[in-house]
């Protein structure tokens, strides 16, 4: 089996680019920007921030303290990584997220243990509740890689970029900070379930479509092991 591997065009160095990103705390942000998210978070530990408004805002809607930021983030002379959404992507996501751990040492955990190695900052398709839905089938065994990927191509909800590095976090700066009424807590609710239901509904159609083709979470690791 070919591994699916990080194309040369993939890290780069970007001089002078600035973006506009968004992020959501629970309670607040506190103290300067830096990489301390939890361990387990799709490209590992770092700071978080998103191309779409709204994806933020159904993080915090269930918490009284959450807030939205806006932020600018200055990419000049950052080494950065750009995963695109499919195999490779879920791979990655599957490492950081301890799904690699049974095949510690072969080749296909070194490849991803060691991918984003050197960045500053990851890019790359945010995996909110739906796409965790699909990308948890696939790794119990349930769907197979080309399932996923044609799940994956049509639940699209922006990018990610995720600050892995002091120097990443210090070229982040705050534009607005937005405290989020009980109100537009209750209505980004509703918003959030129906779209979670539809696009799992979407996602199911699609698996049930290419259930009998592809390759299966645990035959992609024996293969490499």
């Amino acid at each position: 089996m070919e591994i699916p591997m990080k194309s040369s065009d993939q890290m780069k160095e970007i001089r002078g680019a600035t973006i506009t990103l968004y992020h959501g705390s629970k309670s607040g942000l506190r103290g300067p920007i830096a990489p301390i998210s939890r361990d387990r978070c799709d490209f590992g530990r770092g700071f978080y921030m998103g191309t779409e408004r709204m994806q933020p805002l159904t993080l915090i809607c269930n918490y009284p303290e959450g807030k939205l930021y806006t932020l600018q983030a200055d990419l000049t002379n950052l080494k950065l990584l750009d995963v695109e959404v499919g195999l490779d992507w879920a791979l990655l996501i599957a490492f950081n997220r301890g799904k690699l751990e049974t095949v510690k040492g072969s080749r296909i955990y070194h490849q991803y243990a060691t991918m984003a190695a050197g960045c500053d900052m990851v890019i790359g398709d945010i995996a909110n509740d739906r796409m965790f839905v699909v990308l948890d089938r696939f790794f119990n065994g349930e769907i197979t890689d080309l399932a996923l990927v044609n799940s994956l191509s049509v639940l699209k909800l922006g990018k990610q970029y995720a600050a892995l590095t002091e120097k990443a976090c210090s070229q982040i700066k705050i534009l607005d900070e937005q405290h989020i009424s009980a109100e537009d807590r209750i209505s980004l609710k509703v918003e959030s379930e129906a779209n979670r239901s539809k696009g799992i509904a979407l996602a199911d159609g699609i698996c049930r479509k290419y259930r009998r083709e592809g390759r299966f979470f645990d035959e992609i690791l024996k293969a490499v092991e």
